[in-house]
């Protein structure tokens, strides 16, 4: 495991929903070398039981209904990952993402309420903004959501809100722009892959011949998209930070990105580099509603947690990545 530095705070008792999940077991495994004392809590309908860090208590469950009954023990905070997240699918079947998704948070914070829990952390997208008409994006921007998936997030932020205002909840919302790169044994393996680095590098491994660059006539400088990639690590760190700053009867909003977009053919280009395989790329045509360009303005996350991306290099995002793609798959078939 690496061992390089993280926030510090005093160590506090803490349920990670969605802890089995990409994000939610890097966080976890933050967590716990802060000193924290931390419960995953995971159906394990997306996540992995392998992927819950060694020293975290893994309560096997639904977010919602385990916390009716787990947080009667007394818990310092919950940092909420549990979620439906394929852009997709949540418009060809709405209902799963509504309930999974919006139910499951206000029965959650029902119980937080019910059961005093001071503080929240929420795992919340940038895709609550829609198409935006700036870049980078600020917190200030409209939220005009273009799926149901981003809707779901920004009706959860909206509810949280009240809740905070009306029972006293320290609350904090971390948007997060395009999340990548793997931390030790905790990395992205998605049994549906929507990512564009994991699917660059399953290129590499053989599992797709190619990779589809969809549009290269935007107005960007080699005409593919540029997005905002952010190192796995550094967005775990900012939750740790989140938990120190929440304030009681408040929710505060903050966007997490690199600062730096990168395009398609740049990240493309990177995973050549990195892995040495060619990596053969199709152009197809642009898919609706997709934008040029998304990249984060994370000046508050900067200014008020003291948050700054570490890990800000193409590169060694990918490296990283391509370490857990290989580790994982030398795991999986052993010679």
């Amino acid at each position: 495991m690496p061992t390089d530095t993280m926030p510090q705070s005093k160590p506090m008792k803490l349920v990670v929903t969605g802890g089995a999940g990409y994000v939610g077991s890097v966080c976890a495994a933050r967590l716990l070398e802060a000193g924290h004392e931390v419960t995953v809590v995971d159906d394990l309908s997306t996540g992995h039981a392998d992927a819950v860090p060694d020293g975290a208590r893994f309560v096997e469950g639904d977010a919602a209904e385990t916390a009716r009954t787990l947080l009667a023990d007394g818990f310092d905070g919950v940092l909420h990952f549990a979620a439906k997240s394929l852009v997709g699918e949540s418009m060809q079947d709405p209902g799963k993402y509504w309930h999974g998704n919006v139910l499951t948070s206000l029965r959650l914070l029902d119980a937080m309420r019910a059961h005093g829990t001071p503080r929240l952390v929420f795992s919340s997208t940038a895709a609550t903004y829609g198409e935006p008409e700036t870049a980078p994006i600020p917190e200030s921007a409209a939220t005009r959501p273009t799926n149901t998936y981003g809707a779901t997030k920004l009706a959860i932020d909206h509810a949280i809100s009240t809740y905070a205002r009306a029972h006293g909840i320290a609350a904090v919302s971390l948007r997060y722009f395009n999340v990548a790169g793997a931390y030790g044994r905790f990395g992205e393996r998605h049994t549906t892959e929507t990512h564009l680095i994991p699917i660059v590098l399953q290129v590499a491994t053989g599992e797709r011949d190619q990779v589809q660059i969809f549009g290269e006539d935007y107005p960007t400088e080699d005409g593919t998209a540029i997005r905002d990639y952010i190192h796995v690590t550094d967005l775990a760190d900012a939750h740790l930070l989140a938990l120190e700053h929440a304030r009681a009867g408040e929710h505060q909003i903050y966007n997490l990105g690199n600062g730096t977009g990168f395009s398609v053919r740049q990240v493309i280009e990177a995973c050549r580099e990195v892995t040495g395989h060619p990596i053969p790329a199709a152009v197809a045509q642009r898919r609706a509603g997709d934008p040029a360009v998304l990249v984060a303005a994370s000046d508050q996350a900067r200014q008020r947690l003291g948050w700054k991306p570490e890990r800000t290099d193409l590169a060694g995002i990918v490296a990283d990545a391509w370490r857990f793609t290989q580790d994982h798959r030398a795991a999986a078939h052993p010679a």
